[in-house]
């Protein structure tokens, strides 16, 4: 079992939204996790059917779903589209460096990055760079317009890239028990 919850404020993290909400004790048993584990997998499987490989009845997996959804377990459900079939044949990473390190220039470009459709993640991180960007491009003449205004948007210092020559894995699914 994994404990999954206790009685603190979590902060729920969402591209267009952040608020904080208050969780109640709640514990993710082993039906839950397999659950889950399916769920990525197939998140279009019929309840039905769920219910059947976790070895419950139809209410009470229905229920654990819904509750894992209220709880904020379960985050949402995506279609996953294949970026070649869009003509998004590039994938780039970047590394960036800001000029300044205040909470208002991190905040300055958290808003700006946000509206830059290209970027598909953006992650604060500690080392030697202070961004780490993952975006998608149609083809590389597009990725010079890109990486200015990415560098522009907030006063951005240094850049490194990295052009993805292969894709050898990305997943969304998390390793979990189940």
């Amino acid at each position: 079992m994994f404990p999954f919850f206790d009685d603190y404020l979590v902060i729920v993290s969402n591209p267009n939204l952040m608020r904080v909400q208050k969780e109640s004790t709640r514990v993710l048993d082993r039906i839950d996790l397999h659950i889950l584990s399916i769920l990525q997998e197939d998140a279009r499987i019929v309840m039905k059917d769920l219910a059947e490989r976790v070895g419950l009845s139809l209410t009470p997996c229905i229920e654990r779903v819904k509750r894992m959804e209220r709880d904020g377990v379960i985050a949402g459900y995506h279609a996953r589209v294949n970026p070649q079939a869009l003509g998004m044949q590039v994938l780039v990473f970047v590394e960036i460096t800001l000029h300044q390190k205040s909470e208002k220039a991190f905040e300055r470009f958290r808003r700006a990055i946000l509206a830059i459709p290209e970027v598909m993640e953006c992650h604060l991180v500690s080392g030697d760079f202070d961004y780490l960007i993952k975006a998608r491009i149609a083809e590389m003449s597009e990725y010079r317009r890109l990486l200015g205004q990415i560098l522009h948007v907030a006063d951005a210092g240094q850049s490194k890239s990295y052009v993805v020559m292969e894709e050898v894995k990305e997943t969304l699914a998390l390793s979990i028990g189940g």
